[in-house]
């Protein structure tokens, strides 16, 4: 059976200055004892603003995080005032970028097309696209989750060998659960990750399948990540307002540990 390291992202949004993510990473290392990082992968998401500094302040002190964004644009360069190219990240030694977040889509209007390019500009810079899915309420009570995220994925991997399949993390995220207080309960949340492990076993093979990680993102906590990292389907957690407090962000991540 393929052992999948699990990896937590801390997503904080449009949150905190350079000087306020500084002091947020020095403080979330110094909580998180060193030994717990031998089990699991902690991934910081500040935003834009603050990626070089924090990718010094990680190289400079040799912290246990890869660094990550938000987003990123499928052009290399060209006339998109406000967006940032994929290769401008790379250079940062970016390790993940986050794909088709529900905000990106639903709040920004990112389309299954540009997502997909996306992943595949993200990955043609050697970096490690998260690919977010997720369904809202209203999908869900009609019985359309399904449909909504497996769709989602199948756009999403579209033309994605099956080796970066392997090595990509795929986020399932409620809408209904992000930033709600909501969550969904680790039965649901692990039937549809493994429905999306399904849906790459279809698109896929059996190896590809039990190589990517999926995390599951929607209000995760110190409290309720027990529980959900404990689900056989979920490798991770993609984590929202809670991976602004530097205490409740270091429990998520010893509960993955």
């Amino acid at each position: 059976m393929t052992t999948r390291t699990p990896l937590i992202s801390g997503n904080w949004k449009m949150n905190l200055n350079h000087f306020e993510a500084i002091q947020t990473v020095q403080k979330l290392h110094y909580l998180v004892p060193k030994q717990v990082f031998e089990g699991v992968e902690v991934s910081i998401h500040p935003p834009f603003t603050d990626i070089r500094s924090i990718q010094t302040l990680i190289e400079s002190e040799d912290l246990d995080f890869s660094l990550g964004a938000q987003h990123c644009h499928f052009e290399d360069s060209g006339a998109f005032t406000g967006e940032v190219s994929p290769a401008f990240l790379a250079k940062l030694n970016t390790k993940y970028v986050i794909c088709g977040h529900s905000e990106r889509r639903e709040v920004f209007g990112e389309t299954d097309e540009m997502v997909s390019k996306k992943v595949l500009a993200i990955l043609k810079y050697e970096m490690t696209p998260i690919l977010c899915c997720g369904e809202t309420l209203d999908e869900r009570e009609a019985g359309d989750m399904e449909a909504k995220v497996l769709g989602q994925i199948e756009a999403g991997l579209a033309g994605v060998s099956n080796e970066q399949i392997a090595s990509l993390v795929i986020a399932y995220e409620p809408i209904w659960a992000i930033g709600t207080g909501k969550t969904a309960t680790a039965e649901d949340a692990q039937a549809a990750c493994a429905a999306v492990r399904g849906k790459v076993r279809e698109m896929a093979d059996d190896a590809t399948a039990d190589s990517v990680r999926i995390q599951y993102g929607g209000s995760v906590k110190g409290g309720n990540a027990p529980e959900l990292m404990s689900q056989p389907d979920i490798d991770g957690a993609l984590v929202g307002g809670a991976s602004l407090d530097p205490d409740e962000f270091a429990r998520v991540i010893q509960f993955a540990g």
